[in-house]
């Protein structure tokens, strides 16, 4: 069978930096719906009409990956806008009650990036924005 939207397919990959530094591996397959959004675009277009057992390495651009590095997604807020426990490396969904920043979209996730006694620093950047990656992916199954 043939990929063609809409279907599922298992997968494997390795996806590295351009320097080739390790970001992520699948070693063990992952079912992923073709056709809606599970896979970026540039994915689904080399899967397109593939079968069973093809390889291919994607070399992507960050615009079509993860999106360039917005500087306006970095705010500071009060620290007293969060619980205790907070740490760098957490993450949040919108910005809480009484921030200062007014103009992000309310579903942004944000990274905790920094953490001190008066303010935090969030990125609602993704973590891999203006990266650009590379894939090795196998196609292992289609139905």
């Amino acid at each position: 069978m043939n990929v063609t939207k809409p279907c599922v397919v298992t997968l494997t990959w390795t996806m590295t930096d351009a320097q080739n530094r390790p970001i992520d591996a699948l070693e063990e397959p992952i079912e992923f719906f073709f056709g809606g959004e599970d896979l970026l675009p540039k994915v689904e277009e080399a899967l397109e009409g593939q079968e069973v057992g093809y390889e291919t390495h994607l070399h992507l651009e960050p615009e079509h990956a993860f999106g360039e590095y917005d500087a306006k997604l970095v705010c500071f807020e009060n620290r007293k806008l969060f619980p205790e426990g907070l740490e760098e490396g957490m993450q949040v969904e919108g910005l809480p009650a009484g921030s200062v920043t007014k103009d992000m979209p309310a579903d942004t996730v944000f990274t905790v990036t920094e953490v001190y006694p008066e303010q935090v620093v969030l990125d609602g950047n993704h973590p891999l924005a203006g990266m650009a990656l590379r894939i090795a992916l196998k196609l292992l199954d289609v139905r």
